[in-house]
This record gives C-alpha cells, sequence and structure tokens, in this order.
C-alpha cells in the first residue's frame, strides 16, 4: 500500500513538472510572437516582393532597360565619353554592360551629392535616361526588409527579430509536440470537427510545423547580411581561412588596408578581402574598353560591374554575383598596367564562403529560377498566415483586463529550459542581451508593480 503511495505521489510531481515547463516554454513563445511576429509579417511581405525585383523592375523600367538590337555596338569607352559630355560636373563610379544583347548598358554617377544610375543604348551610345538611386522602388523594399529603412538601429531590430525567430520555431516545436497517442490530425493535419477552440489551435500550430525547415533555412541564410551577428560571423570565416584562402593573390600581398566592401557592393565571400593598389607607372591608366577586354579574356560572368578608380593607387574592381552562386567572381585589375592582381572566384572559396554564397541566392530566390522564387513566396505566405492566425488565437482567447500570457514558475527552476536559453544568448549575442534586458525590467519594475505584475500574468 505504502509503495502504491509512492508511487503515486512521484507520478504527481513528474505530471507537475511537466506542467510547469510546458507553460514555462508557452509563456517564452508567447511574448516572444507577441513582440517580434509583426516584425517578421513585415519581413515576409517585403521578402515576397522582393524575390521578384527582376520581373518588377523588367516591367518599372522597361523604357530604360530595353534597346533595339542592331548589328554592331559603340565601345565602353564610347559610351563613357557621352555621359562625361551629359554630365560634366559628375564623378563617374562604375559601368556595368548589359548581360544580353536587348539590354542597355549602365553608368554610375555621383551628382552634387547624389547617386544616379544612367542607361546608355549600347548600340548608339546615346543616354536613354537616368534613375535615382535612392527613389528606385526595390531599393526601399530591400531597404525595409534589411533595416526597417531606420539604420543601424533598424538593422538591430531586424537582427533582433530573426534570432527570436529560433526562439519561437524552437518552443513552438515543443508547444506542437504530440503529448498524447495522437496520429496525424492535430499534428500534422489540423482538426476540422473538435470545436472551434481546437481548430484555431491547429491553423496556427499544424502549418507552422509544416513551415519550419523552410523559416529556419530564410532566417540563418538572412542571418549573414546583419550588421553584428553577420559581421562578426564573417570575421571568424576570413580570419580561419573558411570564407577566402590567401593564395588567390596572383602577385604580392597587398599594401592597402582597405576592405573591398568599402569601394564595392561584391558577393559577401569577397566584402573582408583586402584591396590592392595599382603600381604608379606614368600616370597614363588602361581604358573602361581594356578592362571589359580582360574581362572577356577572364570569362567574367555577364552582368558584372566595373568600378572605376577615383585616386591614383586605386584600381578597377570587378564584381558579378549573378543568380547562380557558382558564377560570383571579384576581380581588382591594376589600372595602368592591366595585370589582374586578385581573382576570386566561387571555386576558390572556403567552405563556409560557399555554404553563404549558395545560402543568399535560394534566399534571394535566384539559384534555380522561378521555382526557386515560388517555394520562396509559399513560404513567405504561410509565415504571414502563421502570424496572422497566432494573433487570431491570442486576441480570442485573451482576458479583457490581461495580456493573456501562461502563468509559469521562473526559469531559474526549469533547467533545461535556462541552459537551451543562455545557449541561444551565446550564439546570438542580441538575444542574450535582450535576456538580461528583461530580467533587469522583471526584476526593477514588472515584479514591484502590482498592476503591471496582474496584467502581465508574472
Amino acid at each position: 500500500m505504502q509503495s502504491v503511495k509512492v508511487e503515486s505521489n512521484k507520478s504527481e510531481v513528474r505530471s507537475k513538472t511537466s506542467l510547469s515547463l510546458y507553460q514555462t516554454v508557452w509563456r517564452w513563445h508567447f511574448y516572444a510572437g507577441i513582440i517580434f511576429a509583426p516584425f517578421l509579417f513585415i519581413l515576409a511581405i517585403t521578402g515576397s516582393i522582393y524575390l521578384f525585383k527582376p520581373q518588377i523592375e523588367q516591367v518599372l523600367y522597361k523604357d530604360y532597360y530595353n534597346v533595339k538590337v542592331q548589328e554592331h555596338t559603340v565601345t565602353a569607352s564610347q559610351q563613357l565619353a557621352e555621359v562625361v559630355k551629359k554630365y560634366p560636373d559628375a564623378q563617374i563610379t562604375k559601368y556595368r554592360p548589359g548581360d544580353s544583347p536587348s539590354r542597355s548598358s549602365e553608368f554610375g554617377v555621383s551628382l552634387k551629392g547624389e547617386s544616379l544610375t544612367v542607361f546608355v543604348d549600347p548600340y548608339t551610345g546615346k543616354v536613354i535616361g537616368e534613375l535615382k538611386d535612392d527613389a528606385r522602388i526595390m531599393d526601399k523594399i530591400e531597404e525595409i526588409h534589411g533595416e526597417l529603412m531606420s539604420g543601424t538601429i533598424g538593422d538591430r531590430i531586424v537582427e533582433l527579430a530573426a534570432c527570436w525567430t529560433i526562439v519561437l520555431i524552437v518552443t513552438g516545436l515543443f508547444l506542437w509536440w504530440p503529448k498524447k497517442q495522437q496520429k496525424v490530425f492535430g499534428v500534422i493535419f489540423p482538426r476540422l470537427n473538435q470545436g472551434k477552440k481546437i481548430l484555431r489551435r491547429d491553423l496556427h500550430a499544424v502549418p507552422a510545423f509544416w513551415l519550419t525547415a523552410g523559416m529556419l533555412f530564410l532566417v540563418m541564410t538572412g542571418l549573414p547580411w546583419s550588421g553584428f551577428w553577420g559581421s562578426n560571423f564573417q570575421a571568424v570565416a576570413t580570419n580561419s581561412g573558411l570564407g577566402y584562402p590567401p593564395s588567390i593573390w596572383s602577385g604580392s600581398a597587398p599594401s592597402s588596408t582597405i576592405q573591398t566592401k568599402d569601394i564595392a557592393e561584391v558577393p559577401w565571400a569577397a566584402e573582408n578581402l583586402a584591396v590592392p593598389v595599382s603600381k604608379i607607372q606614368g600616370l597614363i591608366p588602361i581604358s573602361l574598353d581594356d578592362v571589359v577586354e580582360i574581362a572577356k579574356r577572364e570569362r567574367i560572368h555577364p552582368g558584372y560591374t566595373v568600378y572605376i578608380p577615383n585616386q591614383a593607387e586605386g584600381v578597377y574592381t570587378l564584381s558579378v554575383f549573378p543568380a547562380k552562386a557558382q558564377d560570383e567572381a571579384t576581380m581588382h585589375i591594376d589600372q595602368y598596367s592591366g595585370a589582374v592582381l586578385a581573382d576570386y572566384r566561387y571555386d576558390n572559396y572556403g567552405v563556409i564562403g560557399k555554404i553563404v554564397a549558395w545560402g543568399i541566392t535560394l534566399h534571394k530566390g535566384t539559384q534555380f529560377g522561378f521555382i526557386n522564387q515560388l517555394v520562396s513566396l509559399l513560404i513567405c505566405i504561410g509565415i504571414i498566415f502563421v502570424v496572422m492566425s497566432g494573433f487570431y488565437l491570442w486576441w480570442k482567447r485573451k482576458p479583457q483586463k490581461a495580456m493573456g500570457a501562461p502563468k509559469a514558475p521562473s526559469i531559474k527552476k526549469m533547467k533545461v529550459l535556462l541552459i537551451l536559453m543562455v545557449g541561444l544568448g551565446i550564439i546570438f549575442p542580441l538575444v542574450g542581451l535582450s535576456l538580461v534586458v528583461v530580467w533587469i525590467l522583471d526584476w526593477v519594475l514588472i515584479q514591484r508593480i502590482p498592476l503591471v505584475k496582474k496584467f502581465l500574468n508574472a
């Protein structure tokens, strides 16, 4: 009899512990969703639009992009001369030849503090028109997606939201995990005939489960672009040789301390590549035509951009990061001798560099063309649905004068969860910092103000 009573007590303790853990996880999932799901919603909306940047810009700027194909083209230098004639007081910063016979050439122009893109017909050399870089719609979408149009602060918020999305995924999987002998309904298919309450829960949890891999992929492939985590991750990859190897240099090591990302828009793996310097030889630079010939000779993928040096020691930098990761290239050319000082291709990338390169092109929806765009769009639409269904689920069960957060014991009593949160805080420092801020707010304000404590069910 005594043995049965002891076993019953043990079972009761296990049940209470399990319930406490469930409520704790639910509470963290709840607040992570309330705070960061709106940002996830914005990222999904802007991301789904940006996926179709090529098609959208082709429609918006068709009068600038499209040219009539003719038998002969004029040289890059002749096109440059036409741009200089039209913008005599401007600095020409870059040149991008069309990546198809029917595509115009582009010149980057800096004029009176503004950056312009000037479009030129490569067959006639005539200027077609110009666009202000800060007025291009897809660039605005990208700015919202990457930093909420708020500079560094916005970048940190987006990064924090992305990192906390991982917390949402992990805690959501725990809450979704079947606790009883459920088969498929309520686990991989929603239950349609067990009442509205059950259906609301399933319409949030089940789609979220199906989207888990896609959401995690988009978060992890987006983080390398972030300003804090991404920069530190990039530095570690570079310093460990997993980003790019030093053997890519054709000549002596560069003496410049400038990084390639400071002078050109280049693939992720090449951003920390040090820029070499040109050896001044008679102060007669090679022409833009010579640079184009070098690009042809070295088989640089079409769609590359030539960044034009504006200093005596500067170099021509060729950069291309097209639809497929394996076609990426970064090249530095001596502006006097035409010597290729560095030629950095996908094959030169370290393991991390190659993984990130593929991650970026898949994230942008370009690696596998329209199929890639469609799959990513479905994930984005799914994220929007999960966010909205989660909000609706909370709104329907929310008390009138409270947040509706589940009551839970202190996380200090949940050792496994505490270790998990500390681990995430170490891997993603902004998550760790936010956890410290939450703990301070809880200790200083929430626990000391009865109305707030009651409202948050703390």
